[in-house]
């Protein structure tokens, strides 16, 4: 992926140390086990992992003056932030609406949010009380353990996040909020947050649609990088790996298929409209 190309955004911090330090991996066999134990435990696994990260000392700030490899860290996270800053905007631009641009905190070890705190352990997250997506850059590590991993497949983590911020504008994460603190239950693989998590996936890909048209940036092996990590990550694969079994009930981000398939729905039209889960019958 030649991201280089992409506009740098001036809309990235750090915040909770340095944020740019990536740490080592666990092995396969480590990897397994904190998956089973974490499920067991009813925990979600990449929490738990990037718990084990944390304590190992991968997640800890760096010392000194930032290290090449961090500065290029930064850069990237820049560059993909800025990419979706311009093609959010021209396409609210074209509802002849304001795209508000998020900001993007870098940290590790631990941060306060408008949302409360949190650790590394809660991996990549979008706070909706104060508008910026948060990232503990040691997470791609992570992604790379559970069978994902590359460049492009961590330009669809922040695009993903990113379309939660979307969906903040939209009004789509209000609606949400607003059933769930009315009683009703929103988890579940027909649920009100798994399909909002598959339309941050198919805004992921609407996104590299766009980014694609703008740049011709992607090179052999980049979708299916994208794809591998959003099939590592869904709720079935982790569930299957963690207790041998598959829950529907407990999902909340949607199946593996199903977040290849919704991402694939956006990369391929690069339509808003296509990305309407909300109205999809069946996901």
């Amino acid at each position: 992926m030649r991201w280089r190309d992409a506009r740098k955004s001036s809309n990235v911090e750090n915040a909770g140390g340095s944020g740019l330090r990536r740490g080592g991996t666990l092995g396969l066999g480590g990897v397994a086990a904190v998956v089973v134990i974490s499920l067991l435990l009813g925990k979600n696994p990449l929490e738990m992992l990037g718990l084990v990260t944390q304590m190992t000392g991968s997640g800890a700030p760096s010392a000194g003056a930032p290290s090449p490899q961090n500065a290029a860290n930064r850069e990237f996270v820049a560059a993909i932030l800025g990419e979706t800053e311009d093609v959010w905007g021209a396409i609210f631009q074209a509802s002849n609406a304001q795209y508000e641009q998020p900001r993007l905190a870098l940290f590790s070890g631990g941060v306060q949010t408008a949302c409360g705190g949190a650790s590394s352990a809660s991996g990549p997250f979008y706070c909706p009380a104060d508008h910026k997506v948060y990232l503990d850059t040691g997470f791609f590590e992570q992604m790379r353990s559970l069978g994902g991993g590359g460049d492009f497949a961590e330009a669809y983590v922040i695009a993903h996040e990113v379309g939660h911020h979307v969906q903040t504008l939209t009004g789509v994460s209000a609606r949400v909020n607003q059933a769930r603190q009315s009683g009703q239950r929103v988890e579940g693989d027909n649920g009100l947050l798994v399909r909002q998590e598959l339309q941050a996936d198919c805004y992921a890909g609407l996104w590299a649609h766009h980014a694609q048209q703008r740049h011709q940036w992607l090179e052999p092996g980049d979708i299916e990088e994208a794809l591998a990590t959003a099939s590592a990550i869904g709720d079935d694969r982790l569930q299957k790996q963690g207790q041998g079994t598959v829950v529907p009930d407990a999902f909340t981000h949607g199946t593996a298929e199903q977040r290849v398939r919704w991402f694939k729905a956006g990369f391929e039209s690069g339509s808003v409209a296509r990305c309407d889960t909300f109205a999809a019958p069946t996901l």
